[in-house]
């Protein structure tokens, strides 16, 4: 699959999308906190035979925009919005992991005739946590800034296709590799909806809904089944042998939930 760079500006704020292109109904796939529209590649490159597969840089992350002022999170759903508005996306399925997972379902809830339907990985609504902003910030500052090598970045992260997702989200400098991100950005981009519950979203939001788990959850088996109970119907899935960055660990597997569930919406 060749992707095509698109760069969508939004209130001065640059967004950069790969565009798949593809046939079919289109897929917007929305990475986590710290992420980068790479680490979706081999799940794209599945998907892009018969769907239109758009990955987006969101606002602090990656090639977009590195210091926006605005870090809310309906600055997060309005980009969405935008995007699909601007590369002419007819009712996009929103593919969200982690805080990307947040940003789709909150897009769901907020602009109902925009999406044809939703499907959360490592995500699902939860009450507020305001300590989560600390912890990712001392997660961050934990890593070994700047990495010598990519090799060493591949090792930090765990290995394997996770470990080589994350390398590939860093930067070369002269010193080493270093993230795409700023910190501070990430943490401020974290602490809004660490502070506010996302379940009066999610009970508003009324198109078909795949929610994909690993079985080493970072999302707690109440908040789990807090989330199926208030919104039924929802489809949820537990995918054995995984964590929370399951579309790096198991696309194929992903890719096979995602059909399955997308071929159900014709």
């Amino acid at each position: 699959m060749q992707w095509a760079e698109r760069a969508v500006v939004r209130d001065g704020v640059r967004l950069v999308c790969r565009d798949g292109g593809g046939p079919g109904p289109a897929v917007v796939l929305l990475h986590g906190l710290a992420g980068h529209a790479g680490e979706w590649d081999a799940l794209a490159e599945r998907l892009s035979g018969r769907h239109r597969v758009v990955a987006v840089d969101q606002r602090g992350h990656g090639a977009s925009e590195r210091h926006p002022g605005d870090v809310s999170r309906a600055a997060f759903v309005a980009d969405v919005v935008a995007v699909a508005a601007r590369l002419g996306l007819d009712r996009p399925v929103l593919v969200g992991q982690s805080l990307g997972g947040h940003t789709a379902l909150l897009t769901a809830a907020a602009r109902p005739a925009l999406v044809r339907a939703l499907v959360l990985v490592e995500a699902a609504p939860r009450d507020p946590d305001p300590r989560a902003p600390a912890a990712i910030g001392a997660w961050l500052d934990s890593w070994p800034v700047p990495f010598p090598s990519r090799a060493a970045a591949v090792s930090f992260f765990g290995g394997g296709p996770v470990g080589e997702g994350w390398a590939a989200g860093l930067e070369r400098h002269e010193d080493g590799r270093r993230p795409r991100f700023d910190r501070d950005v990430m943490v401020a981009a974290l602490t809004e909806a660490a502070r506010r519950s996302s379940l009066p979203a999610w009970r508003r939001v009324g198109c078909p809904t795949l929610a994909v788990f690993a079985r080493s959850s970072l999302i707690p088996g109440p908040d789990i089944d807090a989330m199926l109970a208030g919104r039924p119907p929802a489809v949820a899935v537990s995918v054995p042998g995984t964590g929370h960055d399951l579309h790096m660990e198991r696309p194929e597997v992903l890719h096979g939930l995602l059909e399955g569930f997308l071929s159900g919406l014709v």
